[in-house]
């Protein structure tokens, strides 16, 4: 197992061990668990992400850290638009859609607001940072 998949681990099992809440660098932080189906492997896989609100969509950003790359996540999501989130106790489905233009930038600068580290990714890469917004399917 890589070094960020155990990362990842540790943190989903604190998550659904303590009802959605985890500590350390996240204490503070909106956490959701999303669970994709792999673009390739068709697997079931479960990242655990920081979330903002923008009404009742959950919006989650591709950022990786300001890495040159996209997360493995965001390819999943493009191939295969429909996921589970876990926010706390809840489990839903929901639709993923990429956003752009003004939409894009309001949902970014709206979670940088919240979490100023995002200010760093966008400083650290020269590709654009998706923004996804994340809608309960009902």
């Amino acid at each position: 197992m890589s070094e960020r998949s155990e990362f990842n681990k540790k943190i989903i099992d604190e998550f659904r061990a303590n009802k959605g809440k985890v500590g350390g660098m996240f204490a503070k932080a909106n956490m959701i668990l999303l669970t994709t189906t792999g673009a390739k492997s068709g697997q079931s896989r479960t990242t655990p992400l920081v979330y903002s609100k923008d009404g009742a969509r959950l919006v989650v950003i591709a950022s990786m850290a300001g890495a040159p790359n996209n997360p493995d996540w965001y390819h999943n999501l493009r191939a295969n638009p429909t996921a589970t989130v876990e926010v706390g106790t809840e489990k839903f489905k929901v639709k993923a859609s990429v956003t752009s233009g003004d939409e894009r930038e309001r949902l970014y600068n709206a979670q940088a607001a919240q979490m100023p580290v995002f200010n760093d990714y966008r400083k650290k890469t020269t590709r654009q940072i998706p923004v996804f917004v994340l809608e309960r399917v009902k």
